[in-house]
């Protein structure tokens, strides 16, 4: 997640475009993001009838979240360093057209290794793209609109994690998976045709080098905090969301229902997302600390015992505020651990939270297949318990 600050060089250059074609290129760019988060979650609500489909166990079938995970974990220093000196307009719309094409190749498949060649390149452009994204935006708007325009492009990010799955989930249920995947295609695609329309050039002006990455993890140690709580918050996290469908499935809640369950969550995420940026300024900490308790209880309660449709709304309202608190808490620290560096800083956050999704993934597919769906909740939420003692003995240190 390469951001700029407003006070910094790439900011200040120039007046650029007219606000209003600055703004229409921001929201071309946010519309990418969601289209690319959405992506790599899509797979999250449709497990069961991807993998019945391809005759595959849930545990197999999460790969199609471990595999983008993993990629874009190791692609978003790559992309950053390697197309450091293209025209940042090019780069973003050749990303989100590979995001267009795997999706469709998704929804046309029919062998699953098709399928993982598309979830490949996926990765390839979330890593990629999400790394540039902030950069691009602050370059794009007046320098009075910068942080306004900062919060709509990740506000991207953010509505795609709370709404994107249950969105996707919604339209498989009623249409089928390929139809679900066919959909964020044309999203990725409508997304390319705006950004070629309204984005104008955007040469490069600042280059992150391999160099600065490990200097940056040296020398901040609150930024080898933030990588430390990202790594076990979003591991905990996605070991057991993404199998949050078969285990309502498990309690005897309707698949019609469990769609309606993750857009309650949706909605919880983006109160969460509100009342943390509310937050943030003054209470970092304690709204860190508060997101590790919200997150394990919320998966302790689930794993106790079987839920009816009212009991599971009420706990996935608090796993949706926590985690819709995420990624403007953890990317506030991230900017805070390391204002001199926020590109070297922000592309490890980016490339520790896809890490994070791809592992937690796989680790949830495993324990799946070898205990049950309910062991991943109760190793998402010894993940996340440690979240709160991380910050404090941080905390004690600086």
């Amino acid at each position: 997640m390469t951001t700029i600050d407003a006070s910094s060089p790439d900011a200040a250059q120039g007046p650029g475009p007219s606000p209003v074609r600055g703004w229409s290129a921001i929201l071309a760019v946010t519309l990418g993001i969601f289209a690319l988060m959405t992506s790599e979650l899509l797979p999250v609500g449709l497990l069961t009838p991807i993998g019945a489909a391809l005759d595959l166990s849930e545990g197999t079938t999460a790969l199609m979240v471990t595999v983008p995970g993993l990629v874009a974990a190791v692609a978003a220093p790559l992309v950053t360093v390697a197309t450091a000196r293209i025209d940042r307009r090019l780069v973003l719309v050749v990303l989100i057209g590979i995001v267009g094409a795997a999706n469709l190749a998704s929804a046309f498949a029919t062998s699953f290794a098709v399928v993982l060649l598309a979830r490949f390149l996926i990765g390839i452009s979330v890593g990629g793209f999400w790394s540039l994204a902030g950069g691009i935006a602050l370059r794009l708007v007046p320098e009075r609109h910068v942080a306004r325009a900062t919060a709509v492009v990740f506000g991207g990010v953010e509505t795609a994690s709370v709404l994107g799955v249950p969105a996707g989930t919604l339209t498989g249920d009623l249409a089928g998976w390929r139809t679900a995947f066919a959909a964020v295609g044309v999203l990725g695609l409508i997304s390319l045709a705006c950004m070629v329309v309204v984005m104008p050039k955007v040469a490069p002006q600042r280059t992150l080098t391999f160099a600065d990455l490990p200097r940056v993890l040296r020398t901040h140690r609150a930024v080898r905090t933030g990588i430390a709580m990202t790594f076990l918050a979003i591991t905990g996290h996605f070991t057991a969301y993404t199998f949050l469908r078969p285990i309502l499935h498990d309690d005897g809640v309707a698949d019609d229902l469990i769609s309606v369950l993750l857009l309650v969550f949706g909605v919880a995420g983006i109160c969460g997302n509100f009342i943390a940026g509310a937050l943030v300024a003054t209470r970092l900490r304690q709204t860190v600390c508060g997101i590790g308790l919200l997150l394990t209880a919320a998966m302790a309660a689930v794993a106790i015992g079987s839920h009816d449709v009212l009991s599971a709304a009420v706990v996935l309202v608090v796993w949706g505020l926590a985690y819709g608190a995420v990624p403007v808490t953890f990317q506030t620290w991230m900017l805070n651990a390391a204002p001199t560096a926020t590109e070297a800083a922000s592309s490890l956050y980016v490339s520790t939270f896809n890490l994070s999704i791809a592992l937690g993934a796989f680790a949830g597919g495993l324990a799946v297949d070898a205990a049950g769906p309910v062991s991943v909740l109760w190793i998402g939420g010894a993940l996340a318990v440690l979240v709160p003692p991380l910050v404090t003995v941080a905390g004690r240190r600086t």
